[in-house]
């Protein structure tokens, strides 16, 4: 075994080790998208490429079964060229293994799941001030599938798993994202709905998505509408809740929105395909406290006025910022209080329709 499959192996491990705490934060059907993702990925399967479910169950019943024995292991350190090193020391690992043209990846996803990954360099390069990877080859991954992170204040964009992420969202697209779909499809020289034509554009749409993940997490950088710290505590307070769903969307809403952030970027260099994109992928809470760019939209593809998409965006920042105001106002007079519950409940009153 080479050095580098030993330390794939070990962060194998500790994403098993993750899984097998924390896959109770996905619903059942969330927790099959996700292994079956999970299964392409560890057989270097395309993502359109389907085996018979019995052999897939059978894989998933043996990662299962591995699971279960880890169940309240501790995460092991990683051992690089003789030295141990913490799992979630990223800062240090990437100092010895950037320059060997790896990158390594550990943080805290949605219900503060740990996530780790380990993948090889395609690109590095700096856009707008800040440094970016997109990364290829992934030699160890989790559940989690994420198309684009921030990481030690660098963006990193993963390939294989964005690859995985697009073809899911194009697939299993909702009826109301169709006519933006097919929008963004034509504006990528592809057609909406021959598989073989979305096998073989799949890369084109990646590449017309990936300033999209860089300038979404270029945007969290610089968006000052939801304190960071303020929100990091709203999400450790109300894990696995509506309320953590809620304060992800604001926070995505407001990197999208603001002038550093991905729809600016996309109106500044007039991206129809890209704008196309994230309509149709828009959804949740998201989608909910967004409303006017659906709207927009639907001008936009009659006129070709960017104008009415620039307002569009202005007026969902604007709801963005006073909802998060709304959260940690409310989240620090519960803390104060003693009272967590009653703003958790305060917040699901006031910002979250039921249906």
């Amino acid at each position: 075994m080479t050095a580098l499959d030993a330390l794939a192996s070990q962060v194998l491990k500790n994403c098993d080790i993750s899984d097998s705490e924390h896959a109770g934060v996905y619903s059942v059907c969330g927790l099959a998208l996700r292994l079956r993702d999970l299964y392409k990925w560890a057989k270097g399967l395309p993502p359109w490429e389907e085996k018979e479910a019995s052999e897939i169950l059978a894989w998933i019943g043996d990662k299962e079964e591995l699971w279960d024995g880890l169940t309240e292991k501790d995460f092991i350190p990683l051992s690089i060229l003789g030295k141990e090193y913490d799992p979630f020391d990223t800062g240090g690992i990437n100092a010895v293994l950037e320059p060997r043209g790896f990158l390594y990846g550990a943080g805290y996803a949605r219900s503060l799941k740990p996530t780790f990954f380990l993948a090889h360099i395609e690109d590095k390069q700096q856009v707008d001030g800040h440094t970016v990877y997109t990364l290829g080859r992934e030699l160890a991954r989790d559940l989690f599938t994420i198309p684009a992170l921030t990481q030690d204040d660098c963006v990193i964009v993963r390939r294989q798993s964005a690859t995985l992420f697009l073809w899911d969202q194009i697939i299993y697209i909702k009826e109301s994202g169709r006519h933006a779909l097919r929008f963004a499809m034509e504006h990528c020289g592809l057609k909406d709905g021959d598989p073989k034509e979305l096998q073989r554009g799949l890369a084109t749409i990646f590449d017309a998505q990936r300033e999209t993940y860089i300038y979404h997490e270029i945007g969290e950088l610089h968006d000052t509408g939801f304190d960071a710290h303020i929100w990091r505590e709203v999400i450790a307070a109300y894990p696995h809740s509506p309320v953590e769903l809620l304060a992800r969307a604001v926070k995505d809403l407001l990197a999208d929105t603001n002038d550093a952030g991905a729809l600016s970027h996309i109106i500044r260099e007039r991206k129809e395909a890209s704008l196309g994109f994230y309509v149709a992928f828009i959804d949740g809470l998201a989608k909910e406290n967004f409303p006017e760019l659906r709207v927009a939209f639907q001008t936009f593809t009659e006129t070709g006025d960017w104008q009415v998409i620039e307002q569009a965006v202005a007026h969902g920042h604007h709801r963005a910022r006073k909802q998060a105001a709304f959260i940690m106002e409310t989240y620090l007079a519960g803390k104060e209080k003693n009272e967590e519950e009653w703003a958790k409940a305060e917040i699901e009153k006031r910002l979250i329709k039921r249906k």
